[in-house]
């Protein structure tokens, strides 16, 4: 169960778009569509052990509440710092998500 208390991170959700520049030339950039509150949790050791010694700073949980449409093409921006969704895991019924993430 999610404790509002704990959502203490701000975060924003961003997904990439395309836009044309004024050149005419198709130019990728990062657009949030989302922001909000999360409770951020270290990744645990069976992540740590996936990573190949890479470090468990290099891995987090995001628990947000449920917003519609997050998907592993997005990604989290937290405290200047980006990171690319790996895993979506509903929590409840659509009462918030669970995001595993890697520093991008």
């Amino acid at each position: 169960m999610m404790q509002a208390g704990k959502l203490q991170q701000p975060i924003e959700l961003q997904h990439l778009s395309e836009t044309v520049s004024a050149s005419g030339h198709a130019v990728q950039t990062w657009a949030t569509y989302a922001s909000g509150r999360a409770e951020l949790r270290q990744a645990g050791v069976s992540e740590f052990l996936t990573t190949y010694g890479e470090g468990v700073t290099n891995n987090a949980v995001f628990v947000i509440r449920w917003i519609p449409g997050v998907t592993v093409a997005d990604r989290i921006v937290h405290a200047g710092k980006a990171w690319n969704i790996v895993a979506v895991a509903e929590i409840g019924r659509r009462k918030g998500l669970e995001l595993r993430a890697v520093a991008a």
